[in-house]
């Protein structure tokens, strides 16, 4: 949520003034306020208006995302809704014409770039039983977005994360260095540090052809479906950027990886892509690979961002199941 050393408890505090304050840089109703429903990258806050009105406003994370950046992410969901792709939310344009608004309050180290969502209705599918339904469906809505992508004339300046090799293992890791993660004992990192070797060697033997590695969600799981009587609906495009196509499937079994329902829901996911777009053999032999680059970032953005609730309840045992992954991957390819 931050990269200086402040409490989470007292960055909060900061950020709910933050939050309170800059909603009359929009059109909002009389009354309305905004309350905290969830914190990771960003701060979510849900607006509610005593005459029923309900909106999203995100508070970014500082320093994470350009202006130009958040530019081009609502471009690429608006294009989704707009070509019939995949519903996903829309946005409020601020009272000085602009969707993303600057704020800043006193104990803030820097600005905080912040958007207004409208309200989506809809609940997250069912998480607690067999999830095949639900994962036929992302791999469909996920081939359909990437097929979307190819054909689609991005904006120019088109600005981005980066999620490859190099983003997740690299000197500037965009969410730290997986050794410096709780519970990283030596025997985790002599096995880990052979996992990502091979990651990095099968990744560069796989390549980046536009029709592998293009614009991609990159956090496409089943809790950013929002499902009604009036269809499915695509939210959370923060993390959205330049990466692999099949890291899409990596993504949606984010911290789940040892799930004993994953072969299924990988067949289903599979399935639902090739309903919609081709998938090679070879590509769907390489799904490890990205499965595995997933869960090593993973481990380290739960030691980047050890500040906040969900990080801090995952980190117990979870360097220790990452390598028992990963040599059971090593395993399985030979390696």
């Amino acid at each position: 949520m931050s990269g200086s050393d402040m409490p989470l408890e007292e960055l909060l505090r900061h950020l709910d003034r933050l939050a309170q304050q800059s909603l009359s840089l929009w059109d909002v109703p009389d009354g309305a306020k905004a309350r905290l429903i969830n914190v990771s990258e960003n701060a979510t806050y849900l607006v509610e208006a005593p005459d029923g009105y309900r909106s999203v406003l995100r508070i970014h994370r500082e320093n994470y995302h350009s202006h130009r950046a958040i530019e081009c992410e609502l471009a690429w969901l608006e294009a989704l809704d707009r070509d019939g792709v995949v519903t996903t939310p829309g946005y409020y344009t601020g009272k000085n014409g602009d969707p993303i608004q600057r704020g800043k309050v006193d104990g803030l180290p820097d600005a905080r770039y912040m958007v207004l969502f409208h309200f989506v209705e809809g609940s997250e599918p069912d998480e607690s039983g067999d999830m095949t339904d639900g994962f036929e469906e992302l791999g469909t809505i996920a081939a359909r977005c990437h097929d979307h992508v190819l054909g689609w004339d991005k904006p120019q300046d088109f600005e981005r994360l980066t999620w490859d090799a190099d983003a997740m293992f690299g000197p500037e890791a965009t969410w730290g260095d997986w050794r410096d993660a709780p519970e990283v004992t030596p025997e985790v990192a002599q096995v880990l540090e052979k996992v990502e070797q091979t990651i990095r060697d099968r990744l560069d033997a796989f390549g980046k052809a536009p029709d592998r590695f293009n614009l991609i969600h990159a956090d496409m799981r089943l809790a950013n479906l929002l499902v009604d009587a009036n269809g499915t609906r695509l939210i959370d495009f923060d993390d959205c950027g330049w990466g692999w196509f099949l890291y899409d499937f990596a993504a949606a079994i984010s911290f789940i990886e040892d799930d004993p329902r994953i072969p299924a829901m990988r067949d289903a996911w599979v399935r639902g892509y090739r309903s919609v777009r081709e998938m090679s053999d070879e590509e769907e032999a390489e799904i490890d690979t990205f499965v595995m680059l997933r869960r090593m970032a993973l481990l380290a953005w739960i030691g980047s961002h050890i500040e906040a609730p969900e990080p801090q309840e995952l980190a117990p045992g979870f360097a220790a199941t990452t390598a028992r992954l990963g040599q059971a991957y090593m395993d399985r390819i030979g390696a």
